[in-house]
């Protein structure tokens, strides 16, 4: 009789976040790479989308920006057109194996590096600097919160809303965001908004991204897209607060 395979447990059976003697986090040791090999570049079209949304909302035109946790570089290479000319760019990651992607997407004004933005010094500081999806990656996020506030003028952050009912109902809900997309921090749109205003920011404008509408090929996650888009022009709040799949886009000083 053929032995039954062994039940995966939830809370042994994952990739830890920092491995070997080293401290290298999974973003420098190829984990991240192994288990994400697009690095999520898909989805750059829409987080530039969301980011021109709010630049045109405050009449912004940046001359220096800084994209911290810039991934592959995407999201600068598709936002630079769209910037003043002048405007020099520049992507700053942890990992190189991200800072490789990037090597063919370099040019006049666009720069990138492997660099921790805590390591810049303030007065190398930008108009804007963008923390699109990163801090619910990083074990002290408020500190990085905080160190990032001195780094530029503006800040625009991109916070998943992994905390709503039916995540939370789902036995592997807030797991799955843990497991494959290294997620140690989940917020909903009060507590992100708190945790900036905590750490000294000024909030100018903020509002709900469409995540759930616009990215995901999952069937549940097609089926999914009806409710949520109906549920959410009758009340916004309610319906990233019980179904999920939002983010929020949140610019500040």
């Amino acid at each position: 009789m053929a032995a039954l395979p062994a039940k995966k447990n939830p809370t042994t059976d994952h990739t830890p976040l920092v491995l070997g003697d080293s401290g290298k986090t999974i973003y420098e040791d190829g984990t991240y790479l192994q288990h994400n090999p697009s690095w999520h570049m898909e989805e750059s079209p829409f987080k530039v989308k969301q980011i021109l949304r709010m630049l045109r909302r405050q009449n912004l035109a940046p001359k220096t920006v800084c994209d911290v946790g810039c991934g592959g570089g995407v999201v600068l290479e598709e936002l630079q057109p769209y910037l003043p000319p002048d405007c020099v760019c520049w992507g700053y990651d942890i990992s190189p194996d991200a800072i490789a992607f990037c090597a063919s997407r370099r040019r006049n004004n666009l720069h990138f590096q492997v660099r921790d933005i805590r390591e810049v010094p303030n007065d190398e500081s930008f108009d804007l600097v963008l923390v699109l999806d990163v801090f619910e990656h990083v074990e002290d996020y408020i500190g990085l919160v905080r160190e990032i506030r001195s780094k530029g003028h503006y800040k625009l952050f991109h916070v998943p809303l992994d905390l709503s009912v039916q995540a939370v109902a789902r036995r592997n809900g807030l797991l799955r965001r843990r497991d494959h997309f290294a997620h140690l921090h989940y917020f909903t749109k009060e507590t992100a908004l708190r945790t900036l205003a905590d750490a000294g920011y000024k909030l100018v404008d903020y509002f709900y991204t469409p995540r759930c509408i616009e990215l995901g090929d999952l069937l549940i996650q097609k089926i999914a897209r009806v409710p949520r888009m109906f549920c959410f022009a009758i009340s916004q709040d309610w319906t990233v607060r019980i179904l999920g799949g939002y983010s929020l886009m949140v610019l500040a000083r």
